[in-house]
């Protein structure tokens, strides 16, 4: 029996998610950073920074970015690790990874990069001091297993790091789907010339787990120390765990 999952509100195929998501993707990374500016008001960048601060990476750390995309985390934790650290650029999608790279090497930053699924990390246990996740964690099949893969490549003492869309507050949510149905759509026409893939995001957005669910997952993956931060009132949340 072929297992299925969500594709926004769509029920399919469990392989054939993983091709979907990745049309999507290979789709929206030329216009990735420019729509990101334009749907959040520039927000995404405030969230970011956020999370960065978080992480509180200092030199020689080991860090690695799963579903990086276009490498806004990893720049900054390569000049905060030093020449003494270590920092990886992950994504599952070739067109987004491509466009990371290209952005750091244009910064000067040889960092190394790896196309790979954050389900099956082909890191070694307990190697990183930091996992950061942005944006992504909503579009993995099976995030339990991500995030036990996410665990299992940490040190003792290491943190993680997820940033994701999440439950926005109550009084909001009217305003929220509007916008998210309607307007996101017309801009991704108008600006990424690809209104389906913008829906898609709205969708995912909606069927990913909330503050609490998503707290309770990483627990049950083995993190302990869990929190979450709302932002923007939750549109977006950034949760995070440590290995102990």
């Amino acid at each position: 029996m072929t297992n299925t999952t969500h594709f926004g509100y769509k029920t399919v195929a469990e392989e054939d998610k993983v091709r979907e998501v990745a049309k999507v993707f290979h789709s929206v990374a030329a216009k990735y950073d420019i729509m990101n500016d334009v749907m959040s008001a520039g927000l995404h960048r405030v969230w970011k920074a956020f999370t960065i601060a978080n992480a509180a990476v200092r030199p020689g750390f080991k860090c690695l970015d799963i579903a990086g995309g276009t490498g806004d985390l990893a720049k900054v934790f390569a000049k905060q690790a030093g020449p003494t650290g270590e920092v990886w650029l992950t994504d599952i999608n070739e067109s987004m990874l491509r466009v990371g790279r290209d952005r750091l090497l244009n910064r000067g930053l040889l960092t190394p990069t790896l196309l790979c699924d954050a389900e099956k990390l082909p890191f070694p246990d307990n190697y990183f001091d930091r996992v950061s996740v942005a944006f992504g964690l909503r579009n993995m099949t099976h995030k339990d297993q991500a995030l036990k893969e996410m665990r299992r490549v940490l040190k003792p003492g290491g943190k993680l790091l997820v940033l994701e869309f999440s439950k926005v507050a109550a009084p909001l949510q009217k305003p929220y789907d509007l916008y998210s149905f309607k307007i996101l759509p017309w801009m991704g026409d108008k600006i990424a010339n690809d209104a389906e893939s913008y829906r898609y995001l709205a969708e995912s957005i909606r069927m990913h787990p909330d503050q609490d669910t998503l707290k309770s997952m990483m627990e049950e993956a083995g993190l302990e120390r869990v929190t979450y931060y709302n932002l923007t009132a939750g549109v977006a949340a950034l949760h995070t765990g440590i290995k102990m």
